[in-house]
């Protein structure tokens, strides 16, 4: 089941809604309410071309993991953490697919990080690692952008990856995928950036969210990003970047100012 949030041309109201079919041929099957105490099914189908895909998701907030791929902190001179580096960002980070975002002004090395991201399903705390798998709702991408020079400088990095526009996300929620060792490629104005694995997580699913969980309860959409692997690098005004998880689908972004 691929979850899309959406609205139609003319309304400004959004919905939840189902893609199904693929290519010309898709179309958004509107559902009645939020997806996460049932999926209700009405009659209204959109065709996917004529619809404007959100962010499949509005969550109270993002909860990320950092440094949870070994080439990824190798490549950045870091050590592998002990225990998992954990960081917020603010549910104004959330941008949907085909977002532009701007070049933020306190920075000069803006970085993109492709990552795979949980959706959760429903309120939980204090989740063990063997029933995370009833907690998820499903997947989707997610593209860390991070100021880096800002995130270096500081002792935290709240600012350097929370600010406004760094969390898309897209293009919808896939509810019935293995998140165990998807390909994960990210390009840049077409040029070939990342290309890792899932399977290289230090941390899996299971115990990213359980890790999270035990600090702080996770609501229903809340967002659970696990991490990027190597190959992160500088974006520039006018950039486009192009996050793809198999299995899952494209999350496109596009640098402006």
């Amino acid at each position: 089941m691929r979850l899309a949030r959406y609205t139609t041309a003319g309304s400004s109201t959004s919905s939840y809604g189902l893609v199904e079919g693929d290519g010309d041929d898709a179309v958004v099957v509107r559902l009645e309410g939020p997806p996460f105490d049932g999926v209700r099914r009405t009659e209204e189908r959109t065709p996917l071309a004529e619809v404007t895909l959100l962010a499949p998701v509005e969550p109270s907030k993002v909860v990320a993991l950092g440094r949870n791929y070994a080439e990824h902190a190798k490549e950045l001179g870091n050590e592998v953490p002990e225990i998992p580096i954990v960081f917020l960002k603010p549910s104004t980070a959330v941008v949907g697919p085909d977002a532009e975002v701007p070049y933020p002004a306190l920075t000069s090395d803006l970085h993109y990080e492709g990552e795979l991201a949980v959706v959760i399903g429903r309120r939980c705390v204090a989740v063990a690692a063997e029933d995370v798998a009833g907690v998820v709702f499903g997947y989707t991408v997610a593209n860390d952008l991070t100021m880096r020079d800002i995130q270096k400088s500081e002792g935290q990095w709240t600012r350097g990856k929370g600010f406004d526009g760094s969390c898309p996300l897209g293009p919808w929620v896939e509810t019935e995928i293995d998140p165990s060792a998807l390909s994960l490629r990210s390009t840049v104005n077409g040029e070939l950036r990342q290309d890792g694995t899932t399977a290289d997580m230090l941390r899996d699913v299971a115990a990213c969210v359980s890790w999270v969980s035990q600090a702080m309860t996770l609501l229903p959409g809340d967002v659970v990003l696990t991490g990027t692997p190597a190959g992160v690098g500088s974006l520039q005004r006018r950039d486009e970047i192009a996050v793809t998880i198999e299995g899952i689908g494209t999350l496109s972004t596009r640098i402006t100012g």
